[in-house]
């Protein structure tokens, strides 16, 4: 099931090598990054947690949809288990530890999926997430004509109006005003 890797440091189709960078961790021994996803999961399962949802059009600005949301937003395409398995048999490495199995009755079946972090399969649509300055928790999703925005906090959003005409309007000129000018 497991392919060999290479150990050759990867090479682009123009030559360019792999670039490596030095990154400082906090006293605890982890990155900025990998302290905002431990938050980020420890913020999603937190018994009782309440965050704000706002579907926002793109073209307006207007909010189409405001929610609250229990808990955490779920993308459509995280399982609870794997798409992608086959059954073993004692002859193959999964049977042997060699691989990722389980066993379903007395059926061995193994995937080369891995179980998420969050304890699910598969994967959630793109987003970008952030702490504010306040430590308040945001995830966004651009999306097409709308974004999606969550929140731990109620957001103020103020009215925004787009103006979206591509032609001058010249209102049409009162001439009894000109005559009493002259």
């Amino acid at each position: 099931m497991a392919a060999e890797c290479s150990t050759e440091q990867p090479v682009s189709a123009s030559g360019v090598k792999q670039a490596t960078v030095d990154v400082q961790t906090q006293s605890n021994g982890l990155t900025i990054e990998q302290i905002n996803i431990a938050e980020r999961i420890t913020r999603d399962n937190r018994p009782g947690s309440i965050k704000h949802l706002y579907v926002i059009s793109a073209y307006s600005g207007q909010i189409l949809i405001y929610s609250t949301v229990a808990g955490k937003v779920t993308s459509s395409s995280k399982r609870m288990t794997p798409t992608t398995v086959t059954s073993s048999d004692r002859s193959d490495g999964c049977y042997d530890g060699g691989g990722v199995g389980f066993l379903v009755g007395d059926t061995r079946h193994c995937t080369e999926e891995m179980i998420q972090d969050d304890g699910t399969y598969g994967s959630s649509i793109p987003y970008l997430f952030w702490f504010d300055s306040k430590g308040v928790y945001h995830q966004h999703y651009p999306e097409g004509g709308q974004m999606i925005h969550i929140t731990e906090q109620p957001l103020s959003v103020p009215r925004i109006i787009l103006n979206m005409e591509t032609q001058v309007v010249i209102p049409p000129t009162d001439t009894s005003k000109l005559s009493e000018r002259q």
